[in-house]
């Protein structure tokens, strides 16, 4: 940033992580913090909700929560060298890849029976008026 412009001082949250690259676009942003799946110092924040220099920003976003640290106010996208500069990342580290694949996974399908399925199922139990 140019010695000239001075930083803000403060940052809506959702134009902040998305100028940081936490999220792909503003309104998805957006989206997160109406949805509840972003905090900051410990309470659910509405988009507009400022950021400030040393605040924790807690974000769920695909079944992965994030932690950063505000180092720098942005409200304009910036590349990734600098978006590394404005924040301290204290995410725990992911599971390793033998955790993952441990884990059970519903086949598709088998979750709630399909009309077919409960018609079916019905008839099995006597439970159809014909």
């Amino acid at each position: 940033m140019p010695p000239e412009q001075s930083a803000p001082a403060q940052a809506r949250v959702d134009s902040w992580t998305w100028a940081v690259r936490l999220f792909k676009t503003r309104s998805a942003a957006a989206e997160a913090c109406r949805g509840g799946h972003v905090r900051v110092n410990g309470a659910t924040a509405k988009p507009a909700q400022q950021v400030k220099l040393g605040d924790e920003v807690r974000i769920r976003a695909a079944g992965v929560e994030r932690i950063v640290i505000v180092e720098r106010i942005v409200t304009k996208r910036v590349g990734p060298p600098i978006a590394a500069q404005c924040l301290i990342d204290r995410s725990p580290p992911p599971p390793p890849r033998e955790v993952l694949a441990s884990l059970p996974r519903r086949d598709r399908g088998s979750g709630r029976p399909t009309k077919r399925e409960r018609r079916e199922t019905d008839r099995l139990l006597g439970r159809t008026e014909n």
